[in-house]
């Protein structure tokens, strides 16, 4: 991890630090804002918080428990209000105000849970501080019952499951995580100041409420980095909390973000965990995982034509023991409210609310006495809107938090660095192209004199407004972190490149660039489809030839799948891609505007 001192210097008294690494499938958010617009324009953000119930006949005249759930995931650090179409919604004050209400509103107690990237990729204000603040926000929200869970570190996994019975809200890792490795990531949860802290406490505390992981072992000592579950008592009954991410982290995060770890099987650790559960009595499990995807609806889960769940959480889910009940699902940024049966026909309960404090999965069990068991769920996912119910009043705890950290980090991002006529965006054309994604590619080229510049678009967070640029809309834009590195590859490597946008890909990853163009036929088999590249003076791309070329130090590990990229010779690390954005945009003739300009050109 590296520290900006020299930008940061000059603008703040305390240094902090800008850190991040991993772009994970779905950081590249195109995809989530168009679904998101199409769930505005068609009102169906209102049909997607109906309620989907699931009950069992055979125990109606049971006594029973009722426990409300409270599932968020993806929060990314938004301690500010956001916008869904043209409404106010979220930010960490009016999401705190929505989930006190809900959890008044619960007859035998509330359980907040996140799914992770609770952290990482986040806006100026969390960022800065080490996502500090992030954290902090859920220990507003925590009880009276929840502890630091620092107090309990050195005690047995298995004891460390009963420590904190009725505290209000449990948390799992996910890959954003491990962006500046284990060692934050441990330190956020455990407490310990910052080598650049001391930020908005003078004692970092950590996390005063339980985190658990499953699937994450150290590979030093062949044991979960966290507990890997956690037992709430909520009057009279046991539930049990088991907390996963998924097991391609490696593949999304820089390698020294996941040194000296290993991520094994997301069900075989989650069913490891309820055979645990299920010796010590417990018969209603939650499993919190970062790991999911978007249903294939626009309208929620009460249109006749939705589609349930697939790829790797449906997977898993189907694999998952009998004796789980909900999963709470993250990653995907989207919308999910389903019954998916595992293998032999349970119906489990698995939700996801969308991301960055914009949505709550509001989820109600009813679990008799009797047994313990389950005997009635249900879910909707509803909008946190600011124009209304709890929204219309803000947390004020919550609220002084995210003023003090917006204090804090003013004097950096209120820096004004250019002028653009018109809203730059990660919107791609039917090529992929952007015209934010050749801004951020040229300024790499220039920044390190370098022939051609790849960018991929899960680096890209988010779009520029047209006017005023600032230093913390850039940052928000390119979060990460990563040095830029310049290598040599030859024109067949290049090739390559281009060929792996498509190569054991969930979706294409269509880089951006500077310095060449080139076409692909989308009709061709992958790993055949680039049929021209040609340089900035319109010559073919010799294959023999070597050209200097520059990406970010997560590609240029291998990362999002460009596996070609570590072949690269001569290297040299190069200035941080940040730094490099900003001087390039105050480098350029004022007001400035950049294009889609045919670039990357699509056949069929």
């Amino acid at each position: 991890m590296r520290s900006q001192s020299v930008l940061l210097a000059a603008a703040v008294a305390a240094t902090f630090s800008v850190a991040a690494h991993s772009h994970d499938q779905y950081s590249h958010s195109n995809e989530q804002d168009k679904y998101e617009e199409r769930l505005e324009g068609i009102g169906a953000r209102n049909k997607a918080a109906q309620r989907l119930t699931w009950r069992d006949s055979r125990w109606k005249h049971d006594p029973v428990v009722n426990i409300k759930l409270l599932g968020i995931n993806d929060f990314h650090g938004q301690l500010s209000p956001r916008a869904v179409g043209a409404r106010p919604a979220g930010g960490a004050a009016v999401l705190a105000s929505y989930l006190r209400a809900a959890s008044e509103a619960a007859k035998d107690g509330a359980v907040i849970i996140h799914a992770g990237d609770h952290v990482g990729a986040s806006p100026p204000n969390s960022a800065l501080l080490q996502d500090e603040p992030a954290i902090s926000v859920m220990n507003q929200l925590a009880n009276k019952q929840c502890l630091p869970v620092k107090l309990f570190r050195k005690l047995p996994y298995e004891l460390q499951a009963y420590t904190q019975p009725r505290c209000n809200i449990v948390g799992t890792f996910g890959n954003h995580e491990f962006d500046e490795g284990i060692g934050e990531a441990l330190r956020l949860v455990y407490g310990g100041n910052h080598e650049d802290g001391p930020f908005l406490e003078k004692r970092w505390q950590g996390a005063g409420f339980p985190y658990i992981s499953a699937n994450v072992i150290d590979e030093s000592t062949g044991r979960p980095v966290l507990p890997p579950y956690t037992i709430k008592v909520m009057n009279g009954v046991a539930i049990g909390f088991i907390g996963a991410v998924l097991k391609e982290t490696p593949t999304i995060v820089t390698p020294t973000g996941v040194a000296g770890l290993k991520f094994i099987d997301e069900a075989d650790a989650i069913n490891a965990s309820v055979k645990q559960l299920k010796r010590q009595g417990v018969k209603t499990i939650i499993v919190t995982i970062h790991q999911g995807t978007g249903q294939t609806s626009y309208t929620g889960p009460t249109d006749p034509e939705v589609l349930p769940p697939s790829g790797p959480i449906a997977n898993i889910v189907k694999r998952l023991d009998s004796e789980v009940d909900v999963v709470v699902s993250g990653h995907a940024h989207g919308f999910t409210n389903a019954l998916v049966p595992n293998n032999v026909g349970k119906q489990i309960l698995l939700t996801q609310a969308f991301s960055a404090s914009t949505a709550y999965g509001d989820i109600d069990l009813a679990i008799s006495r009797k047994s313990g068991d389950v005997v009635e769920k249900s879910a909707a996912i509803v909008t946190t809107w600011g124009d209304e119910g709890p929204g219309l009043v803000p947390d004020v705890k919550v609220a002084e938090l995210v003023a003090q950290a917006d204090e804090r980090v003013a004097p950096l991002v209120s820096r004004v660095v250019g002028t653009v006529t018109t809203a730059l965006t990660r919107t791609e054309s039917g090529a992929g192209e952007s015209s934010l994604g050749n801004l951020i590619a040229d300024a790499q080229r220039v920044a390190t004199d370098a022939e051609f510049a790849f960018m991929n678009p899960g680096g890209i967070r988010a779009d520029l407004a047209a006017g005023e640029v600032t230093w913390g809309a850039l940052f928000t834009i390119q979060p990460f972190g990563n040095d830029l590195v310049s290598m040599d590859l030859t024109g067949a490597q290049i090739k390559t490149l281009l060929e792996q946008q498509w190569q054991g890909q969930a979706f294409p990853k269509i880089l951006k660039t500077s310095g060449l163009t080139y076409t692909w036929d989308n009709a061709r088999a992958v790993g055949d489809r680039v049929t021209q590249i040609l340089k900035a003076d319109s010559t073919p791309l010799d294959p023999a030839a070597t050209y200097r070329v520059t990406v970010n130090s997560f590609m240029a590990a291998g990362g999002d799948g460009f596996l070609v990229l570590p072949q690269g010779t001569n290297r040299v690390v190069g200035p941080v891609d940040l730094e490099a954005l900003v001087e390039y945009v105050e480098s350029l003739p004022q007001p400035f505007s950049a294009a889609i300009e045919g670039r990357i050109v699509r056949i069929n």
